[in-house]
């Protein structure tokens, strides 16, 4: 759902380091002691862009912090490679580019849904996150 598709030995570090011209860059703060936030200013803009104003700044004002080594983590074993995989994309969103979406996506070989959503998708369309899990779910039995 509108996320990184890491390979074995791949970081998210490492899937951000060479952003397309022109891409947008998420407005992550400098960390606060060992924690990373989103610049609560540009959190609607690049995260929630389809979100009602009043929800997406509760979002804003309630974000959870996310650790740095969470984006060093480097996978060492991703499940796609041995287990088929579905992918949500979004192709509004402002945190990762859809273009770096669909490579991802395609090099797992993911069944992919694209939806004119931002980053936010579960929040500004369920309907289409719980679609595509009740396709994989069916699909997988």
């Amino acid at each position: 759902m509108a996320a990184f598709v890491p390979d074995a030995g791949e970081s998210v570090n490492a899937l951000i380091a060479d952003p397309p011209p022109g891409a947008p860059v998420p407005p992550i703060l400098p960390p606060q002691d060992g924690y990373l936030f989103l610049d609560r200013k540009k959190f609607a803009e690049s995260f929630a862009a389809d979100v009602p104003p009043r929800q997406a700044a509760f979002m804003a004002d309630s974000q959870v912090p996310w650790g740095i080594g969470a984006l060093q983590g480097a996978v060492t074993k991703p499940a796609w490679r041995d287990l088929p995989s579905w992918y949500l994309l979004t192709t509004e969103d402002r945190m990762i580019p859809p273009e770096a979406q669909r490579a991802m996506a395609g090099r797992a070989a993911s069944s992919v849904t694209e939806v004119a959503a931002s980053h936010s998708v579960y929040v500004s369309q369920p309907d289409a996150v719980a679609a595509l899990i009740k396709e994989a779910a069916t699909r997988h039995i």
